[in-house]
C-alpha cells in the first residue's frame, strides 16, 4: 500500500472514529491538527501526499501525522511490493477485525460511492458478521438477489 493510500485510509477511519460516519476531509484534518496539536499542515500538502506528488514525508511531517492519527511513524511510508498490510491482531474479536476490514475496503473503494457506502453501513451494523452470513444464505437461493435488487435498488443508483 502506498503512502497516499494509507493517508486516505487513515482519514476515512478517523472520520468514523470521531462519529462523522464518513471520512474526514483534508481540510478537516488540517484544522484538527491545528486545534488539537497546535501545529500546522496545509490541506494542499495533504493533497500532494495523497496524489503521490510528494512520495516521501519529512521527519517532522511524519511525526505530526503519526501523532494525530495515533499510528507508529513507520506506518507512514509506502510498503514494498508484497508486504502484508493487515493491521489487526489475530487475537482481536472477529467482529472488530471484520469491521476494520470493511472500513478499509470502503476507504479503498471510495471511487464507487454506492459500494463504499454499503460497506460503511455494514461495518456500522452491530452484528456485521451475521449480516454477511445472511447475505451468503440469500445468495444460495436462486433468483432471490435479482428479485430484491429489482425491488430495492432503482437502476439509476447502480
Amino acid at each position: 500500500m502506498g503512502l497516499g493510500e494509507k493517508l486516505r485510509m487513515l482519514r476515512h477511519l478517523e472520520g468514523h472514529l470521531r462519529g462523522l460516519q464518513r471520512e474526514m476531509t483534508q481540510t478537516e484534518v488540517s484544522k484538527a491538527i491545528r486545534a488539537e496539536l497546535k501545529k500546522t499542515i496545509s490541506q494542499s500538502y495533504l493533497s500532494q501526499i495523497e496524489s503521490g506528488a510528494r512520495p516521501h514525508l519529512s521527519h517532522g511531517t511524519r511525526q505530526l501525522l503519526a501523532q494525530f492519527f495515533k499510528v507508529h511513524p513507520g506506518h507512514l511510508v509506502s510498503d514494498p511490493p508484497g508486504f502484508q498490510t493487515e493491521l489487526s491482531s489475530a487475537t482481536a474479536p472477529v467482529e472488530d477485525r471484520l469491521d476494520r476490514w470493511l472500513l478499509a475496503g470502503a476507504a479503498s473503494l471510495r471511487h464507487d460511492p454506492p459500494l463504499s457506502a454499503a460497506l460503511d453501513r455494514l461495518a456500522a451494523h452491530a452484528d456485521s458478521r451475521s449480516c454477511l452470513v445472511l447475505l451468503g444464505e440469500m445468495l444460495a437461493m436462486p433468483g432471490l438477489i435479482d428479485r430484491l435488487s429489482d425491488t430495492l435498488i432503482p437502476k439509476e443508483r447502480t
